[in-house]
């Protein structure tokens, strides 16, 4: 099956890699906490991009924080209900489990399973790594963040960026309070002593001396990309493998607008996945199993069985 399939209950869509490579990729869409769907260019057109070029996407439905009056009011959105911190992280979490379970039967390699999201989908990506961080469970391979928004109150943009920012107003659309807003309707309330892996840019180098190999690709025109910036000298810092580019002429959101800019990131993203080393032995052929085992029953010192027996762990 190579067309895109619904699993874990509806959480996920699968894109089955055309010709697998191994690789596989848990990715979120972005839409500031609030909105965006599987089907969205940023989603869809990401996962079938990348499946064509041989990895086997998993895009997250995961649930979105509520449209208020407050919030909606200048996007001209209805209001509707929805969840906060932590649903969607843990969403993104219960995905992450269910690809690593299902990784054989979805045709990738564990070792070679990435995670990745834009915009809000890479903090939840982000936090999401930090929680398996902390909780000592298996990593990804590599994170992939495109233009991510990891802080809620973000340094000033420099000089340069500022001047970009300012030659095209279309593009200077995330003034701090309207950040500041978007974090706090994620949360359901002040940004004050919120959980790290919902404001993720705030990590120390401390906190990041687990975290996976990085490739961070920003808009070139964007305020948020001075979040991703400051992240990926925080990662620096702390030893951590780090890969950061910004793609020339884009604007917030580039993966969402199909043309050379997108397609540019996406090669770059599918280059990064298809070098990712396998860490999975190969499995021995009968004849080498039984010649490894003539070898050792013949030189190894005798010794008393413990009379435990210890078989397999169904997957």
């Amino acid at each position: 099956m190579t067309e895109p399939y619904a699993a874990a209950a509806g959480l996920v869509r699968v894109y089955p890699a055309r010709e697998p490579n191994g690789t596989g990729l848990v990715w979120a869409h972005g839409g500031g906490f609030a909105f965006g769907d599987l089907d969205m260019p940023e989603a869809d057109g990401v996962a079938h991009a990348l499946a064509t070029a041989g990895t086997t996407v998993v895009s997250v439905d995961y649930r979105l924080a509520p449209v208020t009056a407050a919030f909606g009011v200048s996007l001209d959105a209805p209001e509707r209900a929805g969840v906060h911190y932590p649903a969607p992280s843990d969403d993104i979490l219960t995905a992450w489990a269910w690809v690593s379970q299902n990784a054989d039967r979805l045709r990738i390699d564990v070792s070679r399973l990435a995670i990745g999201g834009a915009s809000a989908g890479a903090n939840l990506v982000t936090g999401a790594t930090l929680r398996l961080v902390a909780s000592g469970d298996a990593l990804p391979a590599l994170v992939v963040l495109a233009y991510p928004t990891l802080l809620a109150v973000q340094p000033a943009p420099d000089a340069a960026l500022r001047a970009a920012l300012d030659a095209n107003p279309a593009a200077d659309r995330f003034p701090p309070a309207a950040i500041r807003a978007m974090y706090e309707n994620y949360l359901g309330g002040s940004i004050e002593g919120a959980p790290l892996p919902a404001i993720p840019g705030l990590a120390s180098a401390d906190d990041l001396a687990g975290f996976p190999p990085t490739l961070m690709i920003n808009g070139d025109a964007d305020e948020l990309r001075v979040s991703g910036e400051a992240f990926a000298a925080t990662l620096a810092a702390a030893g951590r493998p780090v890969e950061l580019r910004v793609e020339a002429g884009t604007e917030h959101g580039h993966l969402n607008r199909p043309g050379p800019a997108a397609s540019a990131s996406l090669d770059l993203i599918a280059a990064r996945l298809v070098a990712l080393p396998s860490l999975t032995p190969a499995p021995q052929s009968r004849s080498a199993d039984a010649a490894s085992t003539h070898s050792h029953l013949a030189t190894a010192e005798p010794h008393r069985a413990s009379g435990a027996v210890t078989e397999g762990t169904p997957s």
